[in-house]
């Protein structure tokens, strides 16, 4: 069975949607899976923690200390979990745990996990259209959680709209899909390049681009998440990871780049370069700070070495994946860099399209082979790198 041994752990905070919990938790127990339960101190109201213990065959916790004054080891529950489910997840929750507020047993579980974390929103419609709910949640899907869209239909206020909890059996269906989706790159080695590079002009200044890294990271825990162990090198970015199956190497410039890269590609089944590298640095780094004397300045510049091209060069069982963001003929010049470059395939973006490019949190995308072109919608980062990996999953099987 899918869930078979899988180790859950359900996060219940303080909404009338924690009713439905206890079908969910008899639903994994069925299927096999080992569940503990956590609750905020609010959710007590809602849900009995007798019948969730008796559902469960674990205690449930909703304090850092039980009557009998045993800590309830927060780390503990942390590690022990394959993935955490938030539901019924309230705007409160939410918001405390995308702004880093850690003042109950549940949100430091969470702020102490490594594990994949799935949301399942639960309020009245109009909180959860609120312009906070709707960027919490996207801020949620930046940090790599998964979100299980609220659904449409009557609440507890007696309005109809979007704000109801996924039903158990579509939160259950979710986590059996992810589990089954885990294996299919397992055994596989996953290079990826992300961010940008900086390119120094003295000890003070550099040339560089606007990449975020936020493409790049979520690519890496969505390949780590199916299995496989991934090989991160980011150029400079804010992005962090703490996935077990993700080992990461800092760099700046594209010369340290293209160290780090063939240092490991040899070992790569899969490569995909998503990195924003400069393609071109200053000739020569002033030693000193540069000094404001004159009313313009010249800096020659000089080719950096190709990363991407040298890696089709050198391909062997790769399986190559390059990225074009383009501001002008998109489609001529991406299918010219997949031929020019000897790449599988190649993700398109378009700085013309709102919302994909640098920076935020997401991207519109279309991905090109040979014999082949797949348009996406716009979508968040995190889902944008499920749709690249299932397109190379399909490649590769082909």
């Amino acid at each position: 069975m899918k869930l078979q041994g899988k180790k859950i752990l359900i996060c219940i905070s303080g909404g009338i949607a924690a009713y439905k919990i206890n079908y969910l938790i008899r639903d994994f127990i069925k299927k096999d899976a080992e569940v503990q339960v956590l609750m905020t101190p609010p959710a007590e109201q809602f849900v009995s923690k007798l019948t969730l213990s008796t559902l469960s065959k674990n205690p449930v916790y909703s304090d850092f200390y039980s009557e009998n004054g045993t800590w309830n080891n927060h780390v503990e529950l942390a590690i022990w979990a394959d993935v955490i489910i938030m539901a019924p997840c309230t705007a409160n929750t939410l918001s405390k745990m995308v702004h880093g507020t850690c003042d109950n047993l549940v949100l430091a579980t969470y702020m102490s996990a490594k594990c994949p974390v799935f949301i399942a929103p639960a309020m009245d419609l109009d909180m959860y259209k609120h312009p906070s709910t709707q960027q919490n949640l996207e801020l949620a899907a930046d940090f790599g959680h998964h979100i299980i869209p609220a659904e449409e239909g009557e609440l507890a206020s007696g309005l109809s709209g979007v704000g109801r909890m996924a039903e158990p059996e579509n939160i259950s269906k979710v986590i059996e899909d992810f589990f089954q989706s885990t294996q299919s790159l397992k055994g596989k080695t996953v290079l990826i390049t992300a961010g940008p590079t900086y390119e120094a002009l003295d000890p003070v200044r550099f040339i560089g681009n606007h990449s975020s890294g936020k493409m790049g990271y979520s690519l890496a825990e969505e390949a780590a998440n199916r299995g496989a162990q991934v090989i991160l090198i980011s150029g400079p970015s804010a992005e962090k990871t703490n996935n077990q199956n993700i080992q990461l190497h800092r760099v700046v410039s594209a010369k340290e780049m293209f160290d780090k890269v063939f240092e490991n590609y040899e070992n790569a089944d899969i490569a995909i370069a998503s990195a924003a590298v400069a393609d071109y640095a200053p000739k020569e780094i002033a030693q000193e700070k540069i000094k404001k004397n004159d009313d313009s300045l010249t800096i020659e510049l000089v080719k950096n070495p190709d990363i991407l091209k040298t890696m089709g060069e050198r391909k062997t069982k790769q399986f190559l994946v390059g990225f074009a963001l383009e501001t002008q003929n998109e489609e001529e010049n991406a299918k010219g860099k997949l031929k020019k470059k000897n790449l599988n395939m190649i993700v398109l973006n378009s700085l013309r399209d709102e919302g994909a490019g640098f920076k935020g949190g997401t991207n519109k995308i279309k991905i090109i082979t040979e014999s082949s072109l797949t348009e996406f919608s716009l979508k968040s980062k995190t889902e944008v790198a499920k749709d690249i990996l299932n397109f190379v999953e399909e490649q590769i099987l082909k």
